[in-house]
């Protein structure tokens, strides 16, 4: 049984990570040949102050 971990930074909007969840979940299986009923994903969000890039918070970087 196949199971997948994505990690974000908070913020995506929940229609975005449930599109990312159905096509992870098509890859796997068709790269795989495993039926998707057996294939888990689990998305996990970090607060922009958990997430830290080159020793500084997310939540501390201009946005781009």
């Amino acid at each position: 049984m196949p199971f997948i971990s994505i990690t974000l930074i908070e913020g995506r909007p929940e229609e975005k990570v449930k599109e990312v969840i159905k096509n992870v979940t098509k890859v796997v299986s068709e790269t795989l040949d495993a039926p998707k009923e057996n294939i888990r994903v689990v998305v996990t969000e970090v607060p922009k102050t958990h997430w830290g890039i080159a020793g500084t918070p997310v939540s501390d970087m201009p946005r781009k």
